[in-house]
């Protein structure tokens, strides 16, 4: 097989890859991209997308099931719903066709050649790639790294059988009758609370105090409601230890679990989805042949990206947190302008975090505790979607936006939110941080009537101690 030569070479084409290499395309760079599997990586395929539209199944389901118990305020009564799972698998699978193919167009429309198969480093310049046809050699005279990250397989609960992964959560056939969820992160509880939604009896074992242990306790408190109302079981203070086959008294399956005592017990479960983290992809593809330097289990880099070999960038989850997509995104985008002659940095003051939790997490810029440790002395302002019109209008009261300042001259150092639909306010709180914003930028910014947005604006009055609806 021919070898290529060219001067940009991708490996992995999710997120950061692909932008990487599109951005490099569109800025006349000779681009070679390389994907073992389909574009997109693990957030169109198995991540990000797939999992958000079965959460929205799963809200419609759960809206309808509401309204056929009689129980609707808005005066709506149906008749008991079904769930046919496989027939949203489906429909979610054809959305991730359609992006899939979406990215494949783009990359060929800046003249980016894709090589399908799994590349390996056989030196700093050079790789080999196996593909269904045999070996393709590509030498190129930058190469970036974007392999991006699995889910973290625990020795005791290994993916086989009941034991599954997120991966495996998203391509289920049916709704499980009993589900026990290891870990009390933003995955297991977006996935949980899904699946309680379409009618599984959901257990989240989480070892720490609280579940959502990376968000404040006040931001998290609507979730934990939640949880309640949907008649999900949290264990915190507990730690899976491993499956049981023969599960309680021949009723199937069941996870082993030491409690907050000390003491044993068994949560009785069809699936056993465990959730405890991401890792870095840096094996099987070379990192020995090339000798990086490392931070940690991930790969280092400096503020452009570039790791300690000339000539080689890596970018998105395989370099560390915050694991997001839009994160490697902008880095990608930089180092394909790097590549090509531009200058950059990474200099951003704001990744914004969401948690598509019920209801919404959203985060971006410090919280109160981090901005007080850097800061000193600052201001807070929170507004309550109780007293919001529009939220009223959509059900959905509980959760509320809070900004985060500096008393001295007002400089916005963060904004979170918790509600329904608030992820879609994330912009504007990435935004604001972006552009330097103040609390009086925001307060004097005129927010139209009647959205979720104006809590943004009220909670900013509120800091100022000029609050209008509260």
């Amino acid at each position: 097989m021919k070898e290529i030569s060219c001067k940009l070479l991708v490996i992995g084409a999710g997120p950061g890859g692909y932008v990487c290499a599109i951005r490099a395309g569109q800025l006349g760079v000779d681009t070679v991209i390389v994907e073992a599997g389909k574009p997109g990586g693990t957030c169109l395929n198995v991540g990000c997308i797939p999992s958000k539209a079965l959460i929205h199944a799963a809200e419609e389901f759960e809206k309808v099931a509401h309204m056929a118990g009689g129980n609707s305020p808005l005066g709506i009564s149906v008749a008991a719903p079904t769930l046919d799972l496989a027939k949203a698998i489906a429909w979610k699978d054809g959305i991730v066709s359609r992006l899939n193919s979406g990215v494949a167009g783009l990359l060929k429309k800046a003249r980016v050649k894709t090589v399908q198969g799994w590349a390996t480093f056989r030196d700093g310049k050079t790789v080999e790639v196996e593909t269904e046809t045999g070996t393709q050699v590509i030498r190129a005279e930058t190469v970036v790294i974007a392999t991006g990250s699995a889910p973290v397989e625990l020795p005791f609960l290994p993916f086989r059988g009941p034991v599954i992964s997120s991966t495996d959560a998203l391509a289920l056939s049916e709704v499980p009758k009993k589900l026990a969820v290891v870990g009390g992160g933003y995955i297991g509880l977006e996935l949980g609370m899904a699946f309680a939604k379409m009618g599984a009896k959901v257990t989240v074992v989480e070892a720490l105090p609280r579940v959502l242990a990376q968000y404040d306790a006040e931001l998290t408190r609507p979730v934990v409601k939640r949880l309640g109302e949907l008649g999900i079981e949290v264990m915190t203070g507990a730690k899976a230890k491993g499956v049981s086959t023969q599960g309680q008294a021949g009723k199937g399956d069941a996870l082993l679990v030491e409690v907050a005592d000390g003491k044993n017990a068994k949560v009785a479960a069809d699936k056993i989805l465990v959730t405890v983290g991401r890792k870095p992809l840096t094996e099987g593809w070379g990192l020995d042949q090339i000798d990086l330097d490392m931070a940690g289990k991930f790969i280092r880099i400096d503020e452009q990206c570039r790791t300690s070999m000339r000539g080689i960038f890596a970018i998105g989850d395989v370099t560390g947190e915050p694991m997001l997509a839009h994160r490697a995104m902008a880095q990608g985008e930089m180092v394909a302008e790097i590549v090509a002659g531009h200058k950059r940095s990474w200099d951003k003051r704001s990744i914004p975090a969401i948690c598509f939790t019920d209801p919404e997490l959203v985060t971006a810029g410090l919280s109160p505790d981090e901005a007080k440790a850097l800061a000193g002395e600052i201001k807070i302002g929170q507004f309550p979607f109780a007293a919001n019109g529009r939220a009223m209008t959509r059900l959905g009261e509980d959760g509320f936006v809070r900004v985060v300042a500096r008393a001295d001259n007002h400089l916005v150092l963060g904004i979170q939110a918790v509600g329904q639909g608030v992820s879609e306010l994330s912009a504007a709180f990435g935004l604001a941080l972006e552009m330097g914003a103040r609390l009086e930028d925001i307060a004097g910014t005129i927010h139209a009537h009647p959205t979720q947005g104006e809590g943004f604006q009220e909670a900013a009055l509120k800091a100022l101690g000029q609050a209008l609806h509260i």
